[in-house]
């Protein structure tokens, strides 16, 4: 069995963030029950281009992995029953919508703890449940501005950036996760449930981190460093080779050492300019340059062979292909292969998140449900019987 296999959840998810953090959960086995409101078409990921058709689409493989879909409008009296139903038989009801949603659409643990005392009620939203901004919809782009992380990304006098990935999505989506299976342990231990009110924005500020504490304890301002540096650990960066770029990151004074011995520089581990951290700070703008220009005479794979013998921290400036095709990547099956009706064979990322003794911790994966798929299925688990399930099919509570 996999780790998660007893633990139901009712995931009311859209988009990327939401069901982002469910499908680790999913992937180590837990039952993901994804509602779908058919009046809208269900999850809105289910059309993002340029690879979407047929309900189906490249991105929405990406974030559903492994679930089940019904599809149910829970604003009906009728659809609200089968939602009480689900809950009765769930450990939690997981959203990620518009802060002032999960009131309207009574899904908070007050309004459902009736139904199971022990339900956990978890809440992924832009901005929370309370605050001044809790009605606002938060969004990656929207979520890395405010929190302070554009104005940290990108090369010093240049525009602000957001990140290549989304990782205040994914990050709120592993928050997410974590909060859920804890409230459940919790539930289980004590016989009641819980809200869990987790917000995009409470994740980008807290991942501002060290740098946050720096600002708030000793007035430290955080800006845009050249090259992807640290801020003050010197050298940690990216540099350009003769063909390329790569990452030198001495992390530890021994790795300073080595490196000048990689360089055939030794004479610039004893200079008293460069002999510790706080000293190659000082003359940042000493040492960076020279180290550029040293870097600059050899290729890419030239530096990489002996800094990797050396143990100095590198790494090449990987494209996402180069990535993707990286024997680290194949040898660590962090790519899955499944079948889909719209796609044919779809190639996507597995989760990170892993349980169980290296080489038998990879159970085989199914793609992404098509919309409603499981509905039917669902209901009769419930215990309805074909005539009540064709009766909610005619009173469109299930859809068309």
């Amino acid at each position: 069995m996999r780790p998660l296999e007893d633990i139901r959840i009712v995931s009311l998810e859209q988009y990327g963030a939401g069901p982002f953090g469910s499908m680790h959960l999913a992937e180590l086995g837990a039952e993901i029950i994804k509602v779908e409101d058919p009046s809208v078409g269900g999850d809105v990921g289910r059309s993002v281009p340029p690879f979407a058709k047929d309900g189906d689409s490249l991105f929405f493989q990406s974030f559903n992995r492994d679930k089940s879909s019904i599809t149910l409008d829970i604003r009906t009296a009728e659809g609200r029953t089968v939602f009480e139903d689900l809950v009765r038989s769930a450990d939690a009801v997981y959203s990620n919508l518009r802060g002032d949603v999960p009131e309207k659409l009574r899904i908070r643990y007050s309004d459902l703890r009736e139904v199971n005392p022990r339900i956990v009620c978890c809440s992924l939203t832009g901005f929370g449940m309370t605050g001044p901004r809790s009605k606002e919809p938060g969004y990656d782009y929207v979520l890395q501005a405010l929190g302070g992380w554009m104005s940290l990304t990108g090369e010093p006098g240049g525009a602000p950036q957001k990140t290549g990935p989304s990782l205040v999505d994914y990050c709120g989506g592993y928050v997410a996760a974590i909060s859920l299976l804890a409230a459940i342990h919790a539930a289980r231990r004590d016989g009641v449930g819980t809200d869990c009110d987790l917000s995009l924005y409470d994740t980008a500020i807290s991942l501002l981190a060290y740098p946050g504490t720096w600002h708030l304890s000793a007035g430290y301002e955080p800006a845009r460093t050249y090259h992807s540096a640290h801020p003050s650990l010197i050298p940690f960066q990216a540099f350009e080779a003769a063909d390329g770029w790569l990452v030198v990151g001495c992390a530890k004074e021994k790795f300073w050492q080595r490196l000048t011995v990689v360089m055939d520089r030794p004479e610039l581990a004893e200079d008293p300019r460069f002999l510790t951290f706080a000293d190659r700070n000082t003359h940042r703008d000493v040492i960076v340059p020279l180290l550029e220009d040293i870097f600059r005479a050899r290729t890419v794979a030239d530096w990489l062979a002996p800094l990797y013998a050396a143990g100095v921290p590198c790494a090449p400036i990987n494209d996402v292909a180069g990535a993707l095709t990286d024997p680290h990547t194949l040898e660590r099956e962090l790519i899955a292969s499944v079948e889909t009706d719209a796609f044919g064979e779809v190639r996507s990322l597995r989760s990170a998140v892993r349980v169980g003794p290296p080489g038998d911790d990879r159970a085989p994966t199914r793609p992404a449900p098509p919309m409603g798929a499981d509905t039917d299925r669902v209901l009769r688990e419930l215990g309805y019987d074909d005539d009540r399930i064709a009766a909610l099919h005619a009173a469109g509570v299930l859809g068309s």
